[in-house]
């Protein structure tokens, strides 16, 4: 299983990105250590705003792809409201990706 995730950054920006093991990648972005995006090492992630699961990386590669696409009005819209992610995402079936708690993830 794999993680297609949207991070609030410093500044308000967006940072989306997949991983595998979601609650590793999050200490890296989080703790600004050398194995986190070259992104979030110059805009600490301020908070997990989105997570969703994927079958494979295949499958989340192209989520990410999809996301990172958007308008950041569209990205807002699609972490305020899981309804509109099939509208959003351009057709993207939520029975191959769903969302999951964001509570539950450590940081």
């Amino acid at each position: 299983m794999y993680y297609v995730y949207i991070l609030r950054c410093a500044g308000g920006t967006l940072y989306t990105g997949i991983a595998a093991d979601i609650e590793r990648r999050m200490k890296e972005h989080f703790g600004q250590t050398e194995k986190c995006a070259k992104y979030t090492r110059s805009h600490r992630a301020e908070s997990l705003e989105a997570l969703w699961t994927a079958p494979d990386r295949s499958f989340a590669s192209k989520l990410e792809y999809r996301i990172k696409q958007l308008t950041k009005a569209q990205k807002l819209r699609l972490i305020a409201d899981e309804a509109v992610f099939e509208e959003i995402t351009g057709g993207f079936s939520a029975e191959d990706y769903h969302r999951e708690d964001i509570a539950s993830i450590d940081k």
